[in-house]
């Protein structure tokens, strides 16, 4: 018999209001599930009000999947993973490298899943979806038929959920790196060790359009695998790509010759102190990319993560030449987007420059974000030009 978990009228109303969250202080649930399972919710009175997955070590309990009584099986998981892959299909025909499942976005919470071109790299985040993991990889290669499946299951946020963390090949073979395109350039990506599932591929869509806005002689801050500085390097006369990682900068090398881009300076280097040096040289660019990793995790580290994105962006404006361009990103989502403008906008007071502001963009389109969950609204990319 499925178990049934009861909201307090706190936990209804954001039920109701569409959050497909609820939090374990407005839970009752019986003390005998170990999370992982698909609960019934109901209200204070019995009343059936869908189903959720339930986390018993997670202060987010419960996690929506459906309004209906409907089973949460096979055909389930197999229909939003199609639903999920016609939509990427339709927004990216003929490509292959793509986000295919973006959590609650795709109906499916704590589910990650990106396609490489004939490789799938995924996280399961939540007991829901590590208890399914091998129903899960039975749809994904009965619906794409991928060569290999990568559990990439290794981000701390699993030990919320009381889960260790997991690496390593889940079905079929895979190579170190595989191959994937980004527009015009071409990429490795090693499914294995790399950041997040290999690479960003919610920044793709932002690494083809600094090409538009690139002239002259670029900087690229925090370039990983060379997302931006690759395609800068496409218009630039010089990239200058500066990476702390001495292994990230050797991937960088190999995908800068596999374009055949000669163009492209790699600096072994803390960007922040890059920046400082800069600046105190007097050095000027026409386009700069600033694009950190997350700098707050949790709300405890916002006040250090406002000050390190306006010290970057302070110095970055300061390197422009008139009528230059900075395209500076955030993923960190307790630095909203409203905030993170207004670290712009006293950076750039600061830096006494005048600027424009150009475009105001997220993540990639295959990355959703769910109505009512601003959560999925994590990344900021703004295109700023320099009077």
């Amino acid at each position: 018999m499925q178990p049934s978990v009861s909201l307090t009228p706190k936990g209804l109303a954001r039920w109701k209001s569409g959050h497909p969250w609820i939090y374990q202080s407005d839970v009752s649930a019986p003390k005998h599930l170990l999370g992982g399972e698909v609960v019934r919710v109901t209200d204070a009175r019995g009343a059936f009000l869908g189903q959720a997955f339930y986390s018993r070590e997670s202060k987010i309990t419960l996690r929506w999947l459906a309004w209906n009584d409907r089973p949460i099986d096979e055909a389930y998981f197999r229909e939003r993973i199609i639903a999920a892959d016609a939509l990427r299909k339709e927004l990216f025909p003929g490509e292959t490298t793509y986000r295919l499942i973006h959590g609650e976005a795709d109906g499916i919470p704590g589910l990650v899943v990106d396609r490489y071109g004939d490789y799938l790299s995924l996280q399961l985040l939540v007991p829901g979806t590590e208890k399914r993991k091998e129903l899960i990889a039975d749809v994904l290669e009965s619906v794409l038929r991928p060569k290999g499946i990568m559990n990439r299951s290794d981000p701390g946020v699993r030990a919320l959920e009381g889960l260790a963390p997991e690496k390593g090949v889940l079905r079929g073979s895979v190579p170190p790196t595989v191959p994937y395109r980004e527009g015009p350039i071409e990429f490795r990506a090693d499914l294995l060790n790399g950041q997040k599932t290999g690479a960003f591929l919610d920044q793709r869509e932002n690494h083809l359009m600094a090409a538009q806005y690139t002239q002259g002689e670029a900087l690229d801050c925090f370039s990983y695998l060379g997302g931006f500085a690759l395609q800068l390097a496409r218009r630039a006369s010089r990239v200058t790509a500066v990476e702390i990682s001495e292994a990230a900068c050797t991937n960088l090398n190999a995908n800068a010759q596999l374009n055949g881009l000669k163009n492209v300076d790699i600096v072994n280097a803390n960007a922040f102190d890059y920046l400082r040096d800069q600046v105190d040289e007097g050095k000027k660019y026409d386009t700069v990319v600033i694009d950190p990793p997350s700098f707050a995790k949790n709300k405890s580290a916002i006040e250090a993560a406002k000050r390190g994105y306006k010290e970057l962006n302070l110095r970055a404006m300061m390197l422009l030449k008139p009528g230059g361009f900075l395209i500076s990103a955030s993923c960190t989502y307790h630095v909203d987007e409203a905030t993170f403008e207004a670290l712009l906008d006293s950076a750039a007071a600061d830096a006494k420059r005048r600027v424009q502001i150009i475009e105001r963009r997220g993540a990639s389109r295959d990355h959703p974000v769910l109505a009512g969950l601003r959560e999925t609204r994590y990344l900021k990319c703004f295109v700023l030009r320099v009077l």
